[in-house]
Order: C-alpha cells, then sequence, then structure tokens
C-alpha cells in the first residue's frame, strides 16, 4: 500500500476533503516518500471509497504542488530541492512582510480590543506549544502545531485570501524539508523555535523585530536544508 495509516475509517461526508488531508499528512509524516508514486485504486482501496473523491482529491494535492500527475499511471509524491525551499521562503518572507509592514498602517486591526488580546494570547499558546514540540525534536507535533500557530497567526490581519495563501505555501516548506529532517536522528536543537518571541514582537507593534526573528528563522532553516541536502 502507499502509506502505512490509512485503515478505511473515513465517512462519507466531505470524503475529498478527508482523503486530501489524510494523503497530506502521510506526506507530511514521510509515509509517502518522495517521488513514491501510486494510483487511485491503491488509495481507493486503502480508504475503502470509490475511485471519484480519491481522484478528486489526488487532483487537489497536485493543484497545491504537493503531488505530481503521472500520466496515464497515477501520481507520484513531489520531490523538492533546495532551490525550491529557497523559492518558497522568498515567496514567504513577502507575505510575512506584507502582514508586518500593517502594523505601521493600522497597529493591527483594533489591537487594544479585548477580542484582538485574547486572540493573540491565544495564537501565543499555540506558538508555546509548537516551541516546546522544537525543543524536544519532536517533528510530528511541531508540524501540526506550527501550521496550527501560522494559520491563527495570519487570521489576526483579517485578510483570508493571504492567509490561505500563506497556510500553502507552509504545508509545501514542511514537504519540502521533512524529505531532508526525517534522516537526522536527533532533531533537538535544529528546529526553529521562536513562535512565543514573534509574537511578543507583534504585541509591542514591532513588525522590524517581527521580520528580523522570521528572517533569521528563513536563514537558519535554509542553511540546515542546504547542508542536509548535500549529505
Amino acid at each position: 500500500m502507499p502509506g502505512t495509516g490509512g485503515n478505511g475509517a473515513v465517512t462519507r461526508s466531505t470524503l475529498r476533503q478527508q482523503i486530501a488531508d489524510a494523503l497530506r499528512d502521510e506526506v507530511l509524516a514521510g509515509r509517502l516518500r518522495p517521488g513514491q508514486a501510486f494510483t487511485v485504486k491503491e488509495i481507493a482501496d486503502q480508504y475503502g471509497v470509490s475511485a471519484t473523491p480519491v481522484r478528486e482529491a489526488l487532483v487537489d494535492l497536485s493543484a497545491q504542488g504537493l503531488l505530481e500527475a503521472d500520466q496515464h499511471r497515477g501520481f507520484r509524491v513531489h520531490e523538492y530541492s533546495p532551490d525550491d525551499y529557497r523559492g518558497m521562503i522568498e515567496a514567504r518572507s513577502l507575505v510575512t512582510d506584507g502582514m508586518f509592514q500593517s502594523l505601521l498602517v493600522s497597529g493591527m486591526a483594533q489591537a487594544d480590543d479585548p477580542r484582538t488580546l485574547a486572540a493573540l494570547a491565544a495564537v501565543r499558546r499555540r506558538g508555546e506549544e509548537a516551541q516546546r514540540a522544537a525543543t524536544a525534536g519532536d517533528l510530528n507535533i511541531l508540524i501540526g502545531y506550527d501550521l496550527r500557530f501560522w494559520r491563527e497567526l495570519s487570521a489576526l490581519f483579517g485578510n483570508a485570501y493571504l492567509a490561505d495563501f500563506l497556510h500553502r505555501l507552509r504545508v509545501q516548506s514542511w514537504v519540502c524539508t521533512v524529505q531532508h529532517l526525517r534522516r537526522v536522528e536527533d532533531l533537538k536543537g535544529h528546529l526553529w523555535a521562536g513562535h512565543t518571541e514573534l509574537v511578543d514582537a507583534l504585541a509591542r507593534r514591532d513588525p522590524g523585530e517581527a521580520h528580523a526573528i522570521v528572517a533569521a528563522y528563513n536563514e537558519h532553516s535554509l542553511a540546515l536544508i542546504e547542508r542536509l541536502a548535500a549529505g
């Protein structure tokens, strides 16, 4: 079977999205490896569903850049290079710099409003969870918390299109990096753990410091991936 995690327990309500989410998690967990090929039938049999929602889910994941359609033979997990990761970082930086710059204009909409403060505190708690996972070197736990952290953080800026775009970039980034990070036996000390520092900088309405934190993160992660890719 393509992966080891699917055992057929998928309900009929939102099959397309559930299958897409399950396969994305298989890729992020390293159970579907870079370059690994599979057919619609194999996935349909794995989850005990018909071919139609599986094909739709695979097309969705292909549109997100996680899979490649292998003409007449099925799909394969996309293989990313360090150059791809460099491009992702550049795109992410353009988005986050725009978000942080908006602080200068609007001070983050209604920043002193109790609801906004409560939302920021909730994002910080998510950041604490991500930070603990990163410090412990627990990649599986970190990926989930990190994706939620950035999703919730970007939502504070009130632009759903921006939040969706950044989320897609971060999923692609993780798919790229796990291909290399899973070769490292002990990831303690290698994973970025600056989530709470970033939230604190934003709470102070200091976009310059927020930019510096993310720039250091990007530089560190790119250097790590390039080093691992070089063997």
